[in-house]
């Protein structure tokens, strides 16, 4: 099969290589799914897991990507709930070979069934920014209606969902980002919009609960503005940052079922976009990661028409 690798860590994207592997095998609890479309976040390539398994062993060349959406061709022993040519949709394990490839191994329990109705495009561009929202805003931030969230990044691959799933709970959304950004945080639900590079976010004042997805000064500056009991939540690392009378929260974000089964619920019946930004094939992804051009949105490889 065809797959991406990855066995330079000081390369960057320039060390991405489309080669040829061997088909992988089912473990026990595995399924193999046909890719047909998979997702892939730049930062990637600064992860530790991409380039060493749980015991710190080197596991290059490895496969690089994480977020899929296929069909199953194959059952590995034990392994229930899933069924051979079902569509189907998820998360890879971190430590394994990813979803850059005609096909992957990973554990059933991973994926979710991707209704019929739902392109395989879409469905790969969900488990990372939809899973990563929902946790946030859900499990680690605890959001209740009439709450007010801040959401860096509103316009991006993640901060775009957190921001729908935000208005749809109720909370007031404030977005931030680029000056260019502006309006496509609106579109994506909004309440208002801080340009971080023109705006004083200090101007904000108080809010329940800071997504980020920066980091740095900007993560600094939003924990002040967290009101009593409120929470940081951040997915760029453990932080510095502590609001003075709330919690501070960095979180991996993990794959689960039937949190996929509510998201694509919600791109189903309307209540939920997905922000897909450049859509390529295997053949030309290398080229794609490797542009300087910005792209805003999840970037798609897609394997089969």
């Amino acid at each position: 099969m065809k797959a991406i690798v990855v066995t330079d860590q000081t390369a960057g994207t320039a060390g991405m290589t489309l080669v040829e592997r061997p088909e992988p095998q089912a473990a026990i609890n595995d399924v193999i799914v046909q890719v047909h479309a998979a997702g892939f976040v730049n930062t990637e390539l600064e992860w530790p897991s991409t380039w060493a398994d749980r015991a710190f062993c080197d596991r290059t060349p490895s496969i690089l990507g994480h977020e899929l959406a296929g069909v199953i061709t194959t059952l590995g022993y034990g392994t229930t709930g899933l069924s051979i040519g079902q569509r189907v949709f998820g998360l890879s394990d971190w430590h394994r070979d990813g979803t850059l490839a005609e096909y992957v191994a990973m554990e059933a329990r991973n994926l979710a069934p991707l209704p019929g109705d739902v392109d395989f495009t879409v469905g790969a561009s969900l488990p990372i920014s939809g899973l990563t929202a929902w946790q946030g805003l859900f499990q680690h931030g605890r959001l209740q209606a009439g709450q007010s969230v801040l959401a860096h990044g509103a316009a991006g691959a993640v901060g775009s969902v957190v921001t729908q799933l935000a208005r749809e709970a109720g909370a007031y959304v404030i977005g931030t980002g680029r000056a260019a950004d502006r309006q496509k945080a609106l579109d994506f639900g909004a309440n208002e919009f801080v340009d971080l590079g023109e705006d004083a976010l200090e101007d904000v004042g108080g809010v329940d609960l800071v997504f980020d997805v920066i980091g740095g000064d900007i993560q600094n500056r939003s924990a002040a503005l967290i009101r009593a009991g409120g929470t940081l939540v951040t997915v760029v690392g453990p932080t510095q940052a502590r609001p003075a009378d709330g919690l501070a929260v960095d979180f991996v974000v993990e794959s689960d079922r039937a949190q996929l089964s509510e998201i694509v619920q919600r791109v189903r019946d309307g209540r939920l976009r997905t922000n897909i930004g450049t859509v390529s094939s295997l053949e030309n992804a290398i080229a794609t990661f490797n542009s300087t051009e910005r792209r805003a949105g999840k970037t798609i490889i897609r394997l089969r028409p």
